[in-house]
């Protein structure tokens, strides 16, 4: 039966399809090809979510292997909700790419652009879903390394300089991981996940597992851009073809921090309380540091794709700082702004990439009196805006809400202030773009721009949309991210 083999399909497919795609001579095809495989993942990764949601926990066996010999898929509600969020951002950017890489992309690059993307897309997806530790540094190449060929591909010369840096960086990540790996297949003698909770206690205390969480920790930390390891992440969304731009902005990051959840709760949770560890003093600190001065450097920005990418630093710093709370309200707080940003960030980066293809550049000074040539562009600029403020109806409050419930379930007025606060840097940070696009007169070199084409303005708003539809019904992202949350922390 089909439905048995999801776990598998979700994956596969997308594997598949990019050789496929190679083989096409034209950017069209490609495209065609691409969308329709995109189209697909989310049907499946939806299947996934309610057969989870419905029956528990699914464990499959590649090649009827029995775990832990064999590889095991293992899907929870906390990986399935993150499948959700990488195949439905996938669907949703390929449309937006034709118009938007004809543009910004030679002919006889797109098909290459094409077969990079499903690569990204397997090795994200095989991330989330593998319950093998080995597994996900061999998914973590796939994406990584075709990563890096999608922000090469941007056509500013400064693209090959930021992917050889996000290279390196990259690079250092998934070494320092597989080192982290290593350490702790040597004192367990397995690579099965849910086996490796089970064995470490057997190893309890003992100086290499402290060494392997130290290595795993900062391999992934690097992966996610947590402050200050996020010198990469600037320049990579800056230079970056816009649709790649998006599609990274809202997936990649967010599959890393859904690694970072599994090993701290799942592997090491039960046997090696965090607490005891001095993990979320260390976690809260850090970021609150990447909301303030992260969110300050945005400030100052005056291109706008840097501007978002210094947001997405302090942005991630919300969803750490729930980590750090290590309670079910600061997870849960972590986890529906994990889908929550995905959304916000998508839909800002696809709006600035219409943008872009309208005017050619995206400054402060630039986008001076657009909103009257662009007002649908501007519109959802100024709602994805209101979300990363964290406006009461859209699904920047409903992540705020939560991480401030944890605060004051410790007692913490301090830091619940301080997450009400710091959302004031959001809104000079987005203001400067309402002021500029609004309030400022045009300049007569924009007399011809006008609004992107309806192929990219229809996706963009499809996540505007999601912005304020999951802020104001929460029935499926805060509820199912509770449920992942208490499957992270072991409470019924």
């Amino acid at each position: 039966m089909i439905a048995t083999h999801l776990p598998a399909l979700q994956v596969v497919i997308p594997l598949l399809a990019a050789p496929i795609c190679a083989m096409l001579r034209r950017g069209s095809h490609a495209w065609a090809w691409a969308t329709v495989v995109s189209w697909t993942m989310p049907v499946i990764a939806v299947a996934i979510l309610l057969q989870v949601l419905e029956g528990g926990t699914i464990s499959y066996w590649i090649g009827s292997w029995e775990p832990p010999w064999g590889i095991e898929y293992r899907i929870d509600t906390a990986n399935a909700f993150v499948l959700v969020l990488v195949s439905a951002i996938g669907a949703v950017v390929m449309p937006y790419a034709r118009a938007s890489l004809e543009r910004e992309m030679p002919a006889d690059r797109q098909v290459w652009y094409y077969t990079m993307y499903l690569l990204c897309l397997t090795g994200l997806l095989g991330m989330a879903a593998t319950g093998d530790a080995f597994n996900v540094f061999v998914f973590m190449e796939i994406a990584s390394l075709s990563s890096y060929v999608l922000i090469a591909l941007g056509r500013d010369r400064r693209a090959l300089v930021a992917a050889y840096q996000y290279l390196i960086v990259g690079t250092i990540g998934a070494t320092f991981y597989v080192i982290g790996v290593g350490f702790l297949y040597v004192m367990t003698g397995t690579l099965n996940i849910a086996d490796l909770a089970e064995r470490l206690p057997l190893v309890e205390n003992q100086r290499p597992v402290f060494v392997g969480l130290a290595f795993l920790t900062v391999g992934l930390s690097l992966k996610l851009a947590l402050f200050p390891l996020h010198f990469w992440l600037p320049g990579a969304y800056a230079h970056a073809p816009s649709v790649a731009t998006a599609f990274l902005a809202a997936s990649a990051t967010k599959v890393a921090i859904y690694l970072m959840l599994r090993f701290f709760f799942t592997v090491f949770g039960a046997s090696y309380p965090l607490a005891d560890l001095a993990i979320p003093a260390l976690w809260i600190a850090l970021s609150l540091a990447a909301i303030v001065l992260a969110s300050i450097t945005a400030i100052y920005e005056n291109d706008v794709k840097r501007m978002l990418a210094f947001s997405s630093v302090a942005q991630i710093g919300y969803i750490t700082l729930g980590i750090g709370l290590n309670s079910e309200a600061g997870l849960t707080g972590s986890i529906v702004h994990l889908f929550n940003h995905g959304l916000m960030k998508g839909a800002l980066f696809l709006l600035v990439g219409g943008i872009a293809y309208s005017t050619g550049a995206v400054t402060v000074d630039r986008i001076a009196g657009l909103a009257r040539r662009m007002p649908l562009t501007f519109a959802g600029l100024v709602i994805g805006g209101m979300s990363m403020v964290g406006v009461p109806g859209t699904v920047g409050f409903v992540s705020k809400w939560y991480l401030v419930l944890a605060a004051v379930e410790r007692g913490w007025w301090w830091l619940a202030v301080l997450i009400v606060a710091s959302s004031v840097l959001a809104l000079v940070y987005m203001g400067r773009l309402v002021e500029a696009a609004y309030f400022r007169p045009a300049p007569a070199s924009s007399a011809g721009d006008q609004e992107m084409p309806l192929s990219m303005l229809v996706p963009a708003w499809v996540l505007v949309g999601a912005c304020v539809y999951f802020g104001l019904d929460t029935g499926l992202t805060a509820e199912v991210a509770a449920q992942a949350a208490r499957g992270l922390l072991g409470t019924p």
